[in-house]
């Protein structure tokens, strides 16, 4: 029987725990924390985007619609989307099981066969216990009852080679989102050993070195372009980060950055 646990209500979606290092910064690396995070690092489930692809309820598979996954980060915090609207819950982890808090949903208007799929998933995610398999890069949620929510690792984007649009800079705890009109952008060539880009007004390119979780940018060139005031001061907090080592954290889709001197950056991969 369903728990009457499911509350509806805009949702602020939890921000994703990122783990740093490497590349592969979604992969199954040791952790530290409590025995049912720990626990969670031997089944692999957590840390990782999961598509969902299909949904079996009463012996009756429906296919994804596109576009829903979950998450399960290693504090036991879940994000994701039902194939229309996105959700955050919580998550206890211990062995081969999982046990979902309250699902919150954003309340968004999609067509008929999202919503259909959405309604019937949510519902699931509401159950009793689900034990999890994993096999390669499959993961099967079954509930008790035997209904199942069958998923497939979506691998992180590369470091190199991908355009990373910045979304927001900062220093010390503030950050703030890019001025209108801001074109900030970089790729990491492997092969050269490069960085190139824009830093919201002006194009820049550096030498980079990425090892051990960090980057060390050499001094920018840059061309001499002079813009809105807003643009030019998004430059100047950028530019802070070359000529010195910045460390990275790459989650999926959104990577990280972290000077020495306490600028932080947050990128998106382009899809």
């Amino acid at each position: 029987m369903d728990k009457q646990r499911l509350t509806l209500s805009v949702l602020t979606l939890l921000p994703l725990a990122v783990a740093c290092g490497t590349e592969t910064a979604g992969g199954d690396s040791a952790g530290t924390g409590s025995s049912s995070v720990a626990a969670a690092h031997g089944t692999g489930v957590t840390g990782v985007h999961w598509n969902v692809d299909s949904l079996t309820v009463d012996g009756r598979t429906t296919r994804s619609p596109g576009g829903a996954y979950l998450r399960i980060d290693r504090d036991g915090r879940v994000s994701g989307n039902l194939g229309c609207n996105g959700f955050g819950s919580t998550a206890t982890v211990k062995d081969d099981r999982v046990d979902f808090g309250d699902v919150r949903t954003t309340e968004m208007a999609c067509g008929k066969t999202p919503m259909a799929f959405e309604k019937r998933l949510v519902r699931v995610f509401g159950r009793d216990t689900f034990t999890t398999a994993v096999k390669g890069d499959k993961l099967t949620l079954t509930t008790g009852d035997g209904d199942r929510i069958g998923l497939t690792r979506e691998a992180d984007v590369p470091l190199h080679g991908t355009k990373w649009t910045i979304t927001s800079v900062g220093t010390g705890d503030a950050a703030r989102p890019l001025p209108a009109g801001a074109a900030a952008y970089f790729v990491l060539d492997r092969r050269q050993g490069t960085l190139s880009g824009r830093l919201g007004c002006n194009n820049v390119s550096a030498k980079a070195t990425v090892r051990d979780g960090h980057i060390t940018l050499g001094a920018p060139r840059t061309t001499r372009m002079v813009c809105d005031a807003s643009l030019m001061d998004t430059e100047r907090t950028l530019l802070s980060l070359f000529d010195g080592t910045v460390r990275y954290t790459l989650d999926h889709r959104s990577l990280a950055l972290t000077s020495t001197n306490g600028t932080h950056v947050t990128a998106v991969a382009e899809k």
